[in-house]
């Protein structure tokens, strides 16, 4: 049955429900009651004779026709959005707010960050920094920054860099206490460690000893929940930290910090930056994700 184009707006309330699996949320983000979402998709469910949703007190569901439904509407809304922005960006300049989720890792893209900012001035970077998992429609992100593997189907990605972790130390710490050749040696060293603040868990240097076994009891000399302290304290000449290479390539480069072990951590990751698929690339998501693409790990 055709849909008049009056009634994109009943569409639209169908996709904020489907997607959110919830009339509340839905409300939420549209501005009206649950009410209203329900009576909204009631309505639109007698337009065309089919049943959109299971409904139970607890939750809604998709039932097999409103899944199908739903992927006809992401289309439409798509062309339409295509359109616009066909239209727009003949003239369009990156400008406006971008909303962006970062790990807190991501406090050490800073300089990255502030690049963009000076290259795009006016495009405002609202940025939060967490180690939560976000929905990133729900909440209204346009973009999110994390490591691993992309695993939501409403998303796009795409990949910005691998890193390694490497193990470093000030030169003048390396004066006082050796430089260590091999995994074992760490032992006699000041290790400073980063805890996972989110799970409280100590972040594991991923070293195996002479035998193959996994080395899990290095000495602690200081232990943080977030890593520009132990940047600091290593700097400081007051231990050794096993942080990703993107973190100490400034240190590296200018002295402070030296590598060493350069082979024993096996430990790397993947940084990927996701976005709705249900949204084309704005100007402003695209000079943004090309830019962290291309700077991020670009060598210092």
């Amino acid at each position: 049955m055709a849909i008049p184009t009056e009634n994109l707006g009943a569409l639209n309330v169908f996709v904020q429900a489907a997607e959110a699996r919830s009339f509340t949320a839905a409300g939420r983000q549209l501005g009206v009651s649950s009410s209203a979402v329900g009576k909204s998709i009631a309505r639109l469910e007698a337009r065309l004779g089919v049943r959109l949703f299971h409904r139970s007190t607890r939750a809604v569901t998709l039932t097999p026709e409103g899944s199908l439904f739903l992927e006809r509407c992401r289309r439409i809304f798509c062309e339409l959005e295509a359109a616009e922005l066909e239209l727009s960006q003949t003239r369009a300049h990156p400008n406006g707010v971008l909303k962006v989720s970062l790990p807190l890792v991501g406090m050490l893209m800073m300089p990255t960050l502030t690049a963009f900012i000076r290259a795009w001035p006016d495009v405002e970077l609202d940025l939060d920094f967490t180690d939560r998992i976000v929905d990133v429609i729900e909440e209204g992100f346009d973009a999110v920054i994390r490591t691993g593997e992309a695993t939501d189907s409403r998303l796009m990605t795409r990949r910005l860099g691998a890193f390694q972790y490497k193990i470093a130390g000030s030169p003048e710490y390396f004066e006082r206490h050796g430089i260590p050749q091999s995994p074992e040696e760490l032992l006699g060293h000041r290790c400073l460690f980063h805890r996972y603040p989110t799970t409280g868990k100590l972040e594991s240097w991923c070293l195996l000893d002479g035998r193959g076994a996994p080395m899990e009891d290095l000495p602690r000399a200081a232990v943080s929940s977030a890593i520009e302290p132990l940047l600091y304290m290593a700097q400081e000449g007051l231990g050794v930290v096993c942080l990703p290479d993107f973190a100490v390539r400034e240190q590296i480069a200018a002295g402070t910090l030296v590598p060493v072990l350069h082979d024993a951590v096996k430990h790397s990751g993947v940084f990927r930056i996701l976005w709705p698929s249900s949204r084309h690339l704005s100007p402003k998501l695209r000079v943004f994700v090309d830019f962290m693409a291309e700077a991020l790990f670009r060598p210092a």
